[in-house]
């Protein structure tokens, strides 16, 4: 048994994978000259394959993708050979979920409008100053103040994308108290946090939930899924959160959406173009929090992914199925 890598790895990642594979051969091939030529009597291939080197491979069956994203990776050829791929899904559910809680919380005490005013050295509460109750009667009605800052108790997430990332979400908003809704083509629940709705039930979802957090993957089926009419069909003091991929909004109408108030903000770690051109419009609204494309970063992920890699090439060793097969026809 053979397995080709190219791009080549580093040496110590290179001898972790050959004792993980045991008696099949790993040919770290400097270039792709090199992988052509290796990779025509190979049975395996971890890395960026492309058109000619498939047309190269004699008898592959197994193809490990660097990256859980697969818009990229896949190609016509790949989509229709025999081969089986992986991709390196499950790394980044819980740091992705935490990035979304810092997005709510954020949004919910108003950290976005605070740190600004921070550095105008303004003290100004959200709601106005005049709202204030003071120290001898003490607050006896909800204040303009109080009703500008969201109770994350009495929102409702809804999460479009219940796979490994919108479960962590889900879940990590229940322990907020919030309440939660999703839809997802395949999943049916997030085991103990809620029912998952079939995707024709986005309109719903969108009309009820103050926090809409996209966490799918980019599919045929999700390109631009969000357009003008699905921001017309959100709250008008609702907020979209965006850490799946950029091309699930359209760019243009999301801010068109935010210029007209068709939504109350958006905390986007994705974009449609990145980087996200310096002039443009979404960076001085003060609605909205931009990170860039950082929402998976964190120092566990090396890690995880090189774990992720080794089980899969023992697994393959043994005859095995790899843990984060996909279908080649759906993206994920």
């Amino acid at each position: 048994m053979k397995l080709v890598v190219h791009p080549p790895v580093d040496d110590a990642r290179l001898a972790r994978m050959c004792e993980a594979a045991g008696p099949m051969l790993i040919v770290n091939a400097p270039s792709e000259r090199d992988a052509a030529r290796e990779i025509a009597d190979a049975d395996a291939f971890f890395g960026k394959i492309s058109p000619a080197l498939l047309a190269a491979a004699g008898k592959l069956e197994w193809v490990q993708a660097p990256t859980a994203s697969l818009e990229h990776y896949l190609f016509p050829e790949l989509v229709e050979h025999p081969c089986r791929l992986s991709n390196m899904r499950g790394l980044f559910s819980d740091v992705i979920a935490d990035h979304v809680l810092g997005f709510v919380i954020c949004f919910a005490r108003n950290f976005h409008v605070y740190l600004r005013q921070q550095q105008a050295r303004q003290w100004a509460a959200a709601g106005g100053e005049a709202g204030r109750s003071d120290f001898l009667t003490g607050p006896g009605v909800a204040s303009a103040i109080d009703n500008s800052h969201r109770h994350l108790a009495d929102c409702r997430m809804g999460i479009v994308g219940a796979g490994q990332i919108g479960g962590e979400i889900a879940r990590r908003a229940q322990a907020l108290g919030m309440a939660v809704v999703a839809v997802d083509p395949q999943v049916s629940s997030v085991e103990g946090v809620c029912d998952v709705w079939p995707p024709s039930r986005l309109p719903a979802l969108l009309e009820t939930s103050d926090f809409v957090v996209i966490a799918a993957p980019h599919t045929p089926e999700t390109y631009k899924l969000f357009r003008r009419r699905e921001f017309e069909q959100m709250k008008r003091t609702a907020y979209l959160i965006n850490v799946g991929r950029g091309v699930i909004v359209d760019l243009a109408d999301l801010t068109t959406a935010l210029q007209e108030g068709l939504l109350a903000g958006a905390g986007l770690d994705g974009f449609e173009i990145e980087p996200l051109p310096a002039d443009h419009p979404l960076w001085m609204m003060p609605n909205v929090i931009i990170t860039p494309h950082v929402a998976g970063a964190s120092p566990r992920i090396a890690e995880r992914h090189t774990q992720v890699l080794l089980e899969n090439i023992r697994r393959f060793v043994h005859g095995q199925m790899p843990t984060t097969l996909v279908d080649k026809r759906r993206w994920y």
